[in-house]
């Protein structure tokens, strides 16, 4: 029984091992991408695109009750 778990370890950790770079690949260029995008436009933009998402979507407040 124990000769058929080792085996079975060793196969899931050469699975692991052997798939998680191809499998993370993708992820990483996406997000490298996304950087990329994100250096190219300027920080003001990016300011000011947060200051009218801010506006748009603020959260109300109630006026209080007497």
């Amino acid at each position: 029984m124990f000769r058929i778990i080792a085996w079975l370890l060793l196969a899931f950790y050469l699975l692991v091992v052997g798939l998680w770079p191809l499998a993370a690949a993708p992820v990483g260029l996406a997000f490298s991408g996304l950087v990329v995008i994100g250096g190219v436009i300027p920080g003001p933009v990016w300011l000011l695109v947060a200051v009218v998402a801010w506006l748009i979507y603020r959260p109300t407040t109630t006026p209080a009750t007497a």
